[in-house]
């Protein structure tokens, strides 16, 4: 997908499943909103195309569009008009009327939890309720797939946990897509993760086999009575250790270490031999489990070092 001269989307390729959650992450111009916008039609891609429930966006944008509810990050919500009024425009627009209708409302008014707003101006509604009105303005037909752009943006802690629910729910009988630059909120809800980077994505799996794809060096946490000097001195000099840093002293005094081990080295098992070689006393010997915050830091500088030496 090209801007004049610009490529936002480059070769971009992935699957979402029903029954799926499918969390798009990247930093902020990394061309989330920009495939979002091909998804649902509002943009046409330069080359390529996309498939929602078998239609074609490119020749079928109007049968697409029966399939997707979408909500972008700013909703475009008619402030002139009351809560119920507004989402009874947007079941008729999207062909409901009668009992269907009146039923869907009721469903989207305790499910979106807005009840509190229903009667009130969209105006005078805070930036929480809009959000929600905007997720329940997407839900009002029902959609088999539902697209999401920053989700839980302005929603307090509490209203972020019921979204999640509500989303996790939904999912059991469709496909969902939903983009953030926040860690969190993928590792909260996304069974599957594709995270892009100006324009391409650079990793597509599970939190885990991110994760173990990233993993290339063990990192362990070291606490022990001793001079902290010299002990990190001894550790540092280690061909083993890439890097060791101090991370402060616990109440009882005892300096406590971050060692990062060289690619493929085990070394937990060497620590271990030169604790019993050296007569050191420990209070702590872990491996630090790796996060999605440490695989995403891993990806995206892979990736610049790839664009490096183009």
């Amino acid at each position: 997908m090209n801007y004049g001269q610009t490529r936002a989307l480059d070769s971009v390729s992935f699957k979402a499943e029903k029954g799926k959650i499918l969390g798009l992450l990247g930093p902020n111009a990394a061309g989330k909103t920009t495939l979002m916008r091909i998804l649902t039609t509002f943009l046409y891609p330069t080359r390529g195309t996309a498939l929602i429930e078998g239609h074609n966006v490119t020749e079928n944008p109007i049968f697409a569009k029966k399939e997707i509810g979408y909500m972008p990050e700013r909703v475009p919500l008619y402030d002139d008009m009351i809560v119920d009024e507004y989402l009874g425009f947007v079941g008729k627009a999207r062909g409901l009327s009668g009992q269907k209708l009146r039923d869907r409302l009721v469903w989207i008014k305790a499910s979106c939890e807005i009840d509190a707003v229903w009667k009130d101006s969209i105006s005078e509604i805070s930036r929480g309720y809009r959000q929600r009105v905007g997720l329940a303005q997407a839900l009002i037909h029902d959609p088999n797939v539902l697209i999401l752009d920053e989700l839980t943006t302005g929603l307090d802690p509490i209203q972020i946990i019921g979204t999640r629910h509500l989303i996790r729910k939904l999912s059991l009988d469709k496909t969902i897509i939903f983009s953030t630059h926040i860690l969190q909120e993928v590792e909260a809800l996304a069974d599957r993760i594709v995270i892009l980077n100006h324009g391409r994505v650079i990793a597509n799996g599970t939190r885990e086999e991110l994760v173990r794809m990233a993993t290339k060096a063990e990192k362990v946490i070291l606490t022990l009575k001793g001079d902290k000097e010299q002990v990190e001195t001894y550790l540092d000099s280690l061909n083993e250790v890439e890097e060791v840093r101090f991370e402060g002293y616990r109440q009882d005094e005892y300096p406590r270490f971050f060692i990062k081990a060289v690619t493929g080295t085990p070394l937990i098992s060497i620590l271990n031999h030169l604790i019993k070689e050296n007569g050191w006393e420990i209070r702590e010997l872990f491996k630090e489990e790796p996060t999605l915050e440490d695989s995403f830091i891993w990806f995206l500088n892979r990736d610049k070092s790839k664009r490096r030496h183009k």
